[in-house]
């Protein structure tokens, strides 16, 4: 179980959003947390902590130089995501990422796109791609959500699906609509099932807020899943210790 830190950018600037309020008009967002330091900042913390396999998310237009002073402060330790196409994601590759991370590029019109997701697979190679299954229940099974997580796609996440995708990417990142941001505690049906069905390195992002609550995490998930926590953390406005967490999850 790996700690796997993020930088989420919006308007140029680190913050904390809750994801559900992220459409076109900037006055429905809700921020959590708006940071005075910039993205390299953080990047050299983590950097210095040793912490690989964590994410920079673009979140709309305006973010391009924040997300690469990321990526040269800390090359080859960060993942990057948020209009990641076929045609950009050798160029972040180039500048330092670890690998790229899609959503919406192969989640279009409510379906998964194979089109899309073969061409970027031929770009950059398995390895290099990390496939975004943000999510939200519905009549008792999970499905991923697209159009800033307010469209239903007709995509399951289940164990047959995710065993389909696993030979398209080399990681999963889940973000639990429902709760990403809310600070209210994870999604322990979701983070379960995620443990039984998958094969390869996954991230669940969404809720997380204490100590208990990665342990809970761990038990439920005897540690085969990676955590991610945003706004929870102190380094990010909440109360949760940053320094706390990374001891927490350095045990293994």
């Amino acid at each position: 179980m790996k700690f796997r830190p993020c930088i989420d950018l919006h308007s140029g600037k680190v913050k904390q959003i809750v994801g559900e309020t992220l459409d076109a008009n900037p006055n429905r967002v809700v921020e959590n947390f708006v940071s005075e330091h910039d993205s390299a900042y953080y990047a050299s913390m983590f950097k210095r902590d040793k912490l690989t396999g964590g994410h920079v998310i673009m979140l709309g237009g305006g973010n391009e130089e924040a997300a690469l002073s990321a990526l040269r402060e800390y090359p080859a330790g960060l993942q990057i995501g948020g209009g990641i196409t076929a045609d950009n994601a050798a160029q972040y590759l180039e500048a330092g990422a670890s690998q790229v991370i899609v959503t919406s590029y192969i989640f279009r019109d409510g379906e998964l796109n194979w089109d899309n997701l073969n061409r970027i697979v031929s770009e950059v190679g398995k390895d290099k791609l990390v496939i975004d299954l943000s999510c939200k229940q519905k009549d008792a099974s999970w499905y991923v959500v697209t159009n800033q997580w307010r469209t239903f796609s007709t995509f399951q996440v289940n164990e047959a699906n995710l065993r389909e995708l696993e030979s398209y990417c080399s990681e999963f990142l889940v973000h639990a609509v429902d709760v990403e941001g809310k600070r209210t505690g994870i999604l322990e049906s979701l983070v379960k099932q995620l443990a039984d069905w998958v094969t390869i390195p996954t991230t669940y992002a969404g809720g997380a807020r204490s100590l208990e609550d990665l342990e809970l995490f761990r038990r439920l998930t005897d540690g085969k899943l990676d955590i991610t926590i945003g706004s929870a953390l102190d380094i990010f406005g909440g109360n949760l210790s940053y320094d706390k967490v990374v001891a927490y999850c350095s045990r293994g």
